[in-house]
C-alpha cells in the first residue's frame, strides 16, 4: 500500500477573512480547507480541468470542525491536509491549520467526508478501484 496522499498550502489572513475584530470568521477556515482539498485531489488524480472535463466531482457529505485557537488578521497560516480513509463509496481527508511561527500548536483541525458524484446526473459512483489499491 502507498503512503496516503498529504499536503500543505499556505495562506496570509486578509481583511475579507476577518470580522471587526480582526479575528478569522468560520467561513474563512473553510475556504482554506477547501483550497487545500482541491490541491489534495489532484495529487489523487482529479485536478481541476480533470473533473471539468469529465464531469465526475468530489462531494462533501460532512464536515467536522474544531476552532481551538483563532487566527488573526495578517497571520501567515499552513494548512496541511492527508487523506485519512478510503472505502469502496467514500473517502475523508483530515487538516490541520498553524501559524507559520508556531507549527506546533493547531489553530483549527477538520476532518471531511466526500462521495464521488457524476454530473450533471447528481448520481453517486464507487471510487476507482487503484485508490483502494494503494490507499484502502
Amino acid at each position: 500500500m502507498d503512503p496516503r496522499p498529504e499536503i500543505e498550502t499556505r495562506e496570509e489572513v486578509m481583511f475579507f477573512d476577518t470580522d471587526c475584530g480582526a479575528v478569522v470568521h468560520n467561513l474563512a477556515y473553510l475556504r482554506m480547507i477547501e483550497t487545500c482539498r482541491t490541491r489534495l485531489a489532484a495529487l489523487m488524480g482529479m485536478d481541476l480541468r480533470e473533473m471539468s472535463e469529465t464531469q465526475l466531482f468530489p462531494v462533501l457529505t460532512r464536515t467536522e470542525i474544531d476552532y481551538r485557537c483563532p487566527a488573526r488578521l495578517g497571520d501567515k497560516l499552513v494548512i496541511r491536509g492527508t487523506l485519512a480513509e478510503v472505502s469502496r463509496a467514500r473517502f475523508s481527508c483530515e487538516f490541520v491549520m498553524t501559524r507559520e511561527e508556531t507549527p506546533d500548536v493547531p489553530l483549527v483541525t477538520a476532518r471531511q467526508g466526500l462521495a464521488l458524484v457524476q454530473m450533471p446526473e447528481g448520481r453517486p459512483v464507487r471510487l476507482p478501484a487503484e485508490w483502494l489499491e494503494k490507499w484502502g
